[in-house]
């Protein structure tokens, strides 16, 4: 009876010292194993409570599966690619793709950014809210008071690229961002796109695309213009992030230039204009 008793409180201890080692997930209603630090939070779709115990804040940014969401939003399939680890969802007219580790979600020719990567979780994918919300063109809000998720859909479709996008503005932000940042990340390639979007918003430079990254006042400001790079054809990644900034993202609104400090001919951006921050190989500014 003693080595039994022995057997059964070595045992105990050993399950205890195992489950002190493995890493603390904060567990779902729905039985999905969360990240450390994830807050699960509550979600409306026209009024009505869903997802309990399915969607979570992971760095400050909301979750929700994308099975589960798609079907909520009336889509009529969801299949997945296992080699390139992709899921295609369509709703009559709509397709749009998401990858396993992606920044943004594709619908129709039109690219949303999600901020934090495409998740998999438990073997399911799951998807930054906003930008799935967007893909069957639903409106999404946030109730600070009772820390709720507000989504309200939409009986339209959601406009194609081909028709959203001003052509003429796509094909030289692509080009330009292509030309200046076709070796940098999602991220830093955007950033470059919110350059010339920030200085056609602005009343010191051209109104349109083209007249931004053409201006020659003060010089040439982009010099893929002088070298002639900039009617090269675009990397794809260059349009996803031209598209993701024509649809109104923005990394920051404010700035104005950006640099390679270790290419550039001229130190005259760093000595006159206030520093932001450094992304990949470039610095920009203010």
């Amino acid at each position: 009876m003693k080595r039994l008793k022995r057997a059964v409180a070595f045992v105990l201890c050993l399950a205890a010292v195992c489950t002190t080692l493995l890493p603390t997930l904060s567990v779902g209603a729905a039985g999905f194993d969360f990240p450390e630090g994830s807050t699960p939070v509550a979600v409306t779709l026209d009024g009505k409570r869903v997802l309990d115990g399915q969607a979570v804040i992971i760095n400050s940014v909301t979750y929700v599966p994308l099975r589960n969401f798609s079907e909520l939003m009336g889509a009529d399939s969801i299949s997945w690619n296992a080699s390139t680890r992709t899921a295609t969802v369509t709703k009559g007219a709509i397709s749009i793709h998401l990858t396993s580790g992606a920044l943004f979600v594709g619908a129709n020719g039109r690219y949303f950014f999600t901020v934090e990567r495409i998740l998999n979780i438990n073997d399911r994918l799951f998807v930054p809210v906003r930008a799935i919300a967007s893909a069957f063109n639903a409106s999404v809000d946030w109730n600070s008071s009772s820390r709720t998720v507000v989504i309200a859909s939409s009986k339209r479709a959601i406009e194609s690229g081909s028709s959203f996008y001003d052509s003429t503005d796509l094909y030289w932000l692509s080009r330009i961002i292509s030309a200046e940042a076709s070796g940098e990340s999602l991220e830093g390639q955007i950033a470059v796109g919110n350059v010339v979007l920030n200085r056609r918003a602005s009343k010191s430079y051209p109104n349109t695309v083209y007249g931004v990254i053409f201006d020659r006042v003060g010089g040439t400001q982009f010099s893929p213009v002088s070298m002639g790079t900039i009617y090269n054809t675009p990397s794809q990644s260059s349009v996803i992030a031209a598209k993701i900034c024509l649809e109104g993202y923005s990394i920051d609104n404010k700035i104005l230039f950006f640099m390679n400090p270790k290419l550039a001919t001229s130190s005259w951006i760093s000595k006159n204009r206030p520093f932001a921050f450094r992304l990949g190989n470039h610095d920009f500014y203010y």
